[in-house]
């Protein structure tokens, strides 16, 4: 039996479900400084749409830069029509801005922006001084 070569480039992209419409939901932008990954979910929580850097075919560094933000935004906006949406943004990468300025331009109207970065509040205790 022989096996069949099938390359990466050629192989076709996972199909997406049909058009979701949801009146309301949310969409939580988590930019990290290596990749940015974009979830779209309805109220309830449960998610209707994602895409992140590297599915949208950035590899390596080009996964943390502001154009690859702003094409996985549209990417997961893409599959859902939405009318209302709350937007909240994870994280201290270059495509906070990008990804959001994206959101508004796909014509969602936006009742929300809110930072949900996690901040340490005095958090672990440090490690011990060195001592010589």
């Amino acid at each position: 039996m022989a096996l069949k070569y099938v390359s990466r480039r050629t192989r076709r992209r996972r199909s997406r479900k049909r058009m979701r419409r949801i009146p309301k939901g949310f969409i939580h932008v988590q930019a990290g400084y290596n990749n940015t990954i974009v979830t779209v979910t309805d109220v309830q929580g449960r998610v209707v749409s994602s895409s992140s850097a590297g599915f949208c075919g950035f590899r390596g560094a080009r996964k943390g830069t502001p154009f690859a933000a702003q094409t996985t935004a549209v990417d997961a906006i893409s599959t859902v029509v939405l009318q209302r949406a709350e937007v909240l943004i994870k994280g201290g990468g270059q495509g906070r801005d990008p990804a959001l300025r994206a959101i508004r331009q796909s014509g969602i109207r936006v009742t929300l922006v809110r930072d949900v970065t996690p901040l340490p509040h005095n958090g672990c205790r440090p490690p011990k001084k060195r001592r010589v």
